[in-house]
């Protein structure tokens, strides 16, 4: 409950002043640094800069050198957002959900994007921790949804239990786009791990799993399922808005 009650009060905050969230000092990570309420300050400062300064814009300040997306298929975020030219109006999102890994050097968020012409939809969002403190996103995808996803009475947070697991597959470790069919990463401590299965036809399966502590381990918290797109057009997420239709690899 302090937690929850912590998290919504640095987000009021924030909200009020559409400022990203910067540690005065960052600590080095480790076990018990989590600080969930710093993503849904970061996820609000890339919407307000979205709104303000362009979607593209603000897509290539918050992403990482490894970042990817889908358009539908796989790319290079940084790459294929250069020189790319901002839609009139900014896709529009709020994070309803948040999970951290125990060091804090991973997080994903969820939640629901609107688009000017009433599409709307939910994404999904991974964020890796910088040397400074602060995070930019390595993957970003979601899909459309026939109705919007009703907006939760606050901000939920869950953090991963800090029990060290060796062999933890470091998110730092570079993300290679080639025609593999899964790509992913996890938090330094392993207590967050994610990852991405597409299919030939772009279609697409999403996993996230948190260390539940105990005998449990790592388990999975949710999966987002991707259908092939039905024509060319691009699979929608919160950077779906301006996507110009791309084939799929067959």
């Amino acid at each position: 409950m302090k937690r929850t009650a912590a998290v919504l009060a640095l987000v009021a905050a924030l909200m009020a002043t559409g400022a990203e969230a910067k540690p005065r000092r960052a600590l080095p990570p480790g076990p018990g640094t989590a600080n969930p309420s710093v993503l849904v300050a970061t996820e609000i400062a890339f919407g307000r800069m979205a709104a303000k300064k362009g979607q593209w814009t603000a897509f290539r300040k918050f992403a990482d050198d490894t970042g990817v997306m889908f358009v539908p298929q796989t790319v290079q975020a940084k790459a294929w957002l250069k020189g790319r030219k901002n839609p009139a109006r900014a896709i529009t999102w709020q994070p309803h959900q948040v999970w951290m890994s125990c060091d804090g050097t991973l997080g994903v968020t969820k939640g629901a994007w609107q688009q000017s012409d009433g599409t709307v939809g939910y994404f999904t969002t991974v964020w890796k921790r910088q040397k400074n403190g602060t995070y930019r996103w390595v993957m970003e995808q979601g899909d459309t949804l026939p109705k919007p996803l009703a907006p939760p009475e606050m901000t939920s947070a869950k953090v991963g239990a800090c029990v060290q697991r060796p062999g933890a597959t470091s998110v730092g470790t570079p993300i290679v786009v080639t025609s593999l069919p899964m790509l992913g990463g996890a938090s330094d401590d392993g207590s967050l791990v994610w990852s991405v299965r597409v299919d030939a036809k772009c279609g697409r399966v999403v996993s996230v799993r948190l260390d539940q502590g105990g005998t449990r381990g790592l388990a999975e918290v949710f999966s987002d399922h991707v259908a092939p797109p039905r024509s060319q057009a691009a699979t929608s997420s919160k950077s779906g808005q301006g996507v110009a239709p791309v084939a799929c690899a067959a």
